[in-house]
């Protein structure tokens, strides 16, 4: 068994964060784990990428070459498309629907998802209605984190205690709208 994640976003979207998470139960199942990250300008909108992967044997890198991605998730259009090349043919390309437009010449949101869209796995992700919805227009990262369980080996049952975890230091009610994203993301994603 072997999972190569790419997760990508803009500073401050909890990029690590799912990372972190992910990671945790992926110990927990007694699996390898090795994680690489790029902080860009994280304070000023800047790109961040975490490269992870997954294995029961050992795992001799924690980058991704390209082409070999088993999913990319991102938690906006452009860093999807960014980091593309990463993905492996059979691959899924996982996406919040929102834009960041942090540069001038942004392209047009229908042309970014268009490109999405011409994957064969591939899924747009209400985030931000999502998370409203379930009370916490702050957990997108959480729906996001959701619809990623789909595609990794891992079951979904042992997410909702690393959320816990997770969240604990900022109280229960966080901690649950943070649960209630998840679940929100693990449904929204249920036909990838």
């Amino acid at each position: 068994m072997k999972s190569d994640i790419v997760l990508a976003g803009v500073g401050g979207q909890g990029i690590l964060t799912i990372a972190a998470i992910v990671a945790r139960v992926a110990m927990h199942e007694g699996l390898n784990v090795k994680q690489s990250e790029v902080h860009g300008m994280s304070q000023r909108g800047g790109s961040v990428v975490a490269h992870l992967r997954l294995a029961d044997t050992p795992i001799f890198s924690d980058l991704i070459a390209p082409a070999s991605a088993d999913v990319i998730l991102a938690m906006e259009p452009m860093e999807a498309l960014r980091h593309a090349a990463y993905l492996a043919p059979d691959g899924a390309i996982i996406t919040n629907a929102t834009p960041i437009v942090n540069i001038g010449d942004y392209p047009e949101l229908e042309q970014l998802h268009q490109a999405i869209e011409a994957y064969p796995r591939h899924l747009i992700v209400t985030g931000e209605a999502i998370a409203k919805d379930c009370g916490s227009p702050r957990a997108v990262n959480m729906v996001l984190l959701g619809a990623l369980t789909r595609c990794l080996p891992l079951a979904d049952t042992l997410f909702a205690d690393a959320i816990r975890e997770a969240f604990a230091k900022k109280g229960a009610e966080i901690v649950e709208a943070n649960l209630k994203a998840y679940r929100a993301g693990l449904q929204a994603a249920a036909a990838i």
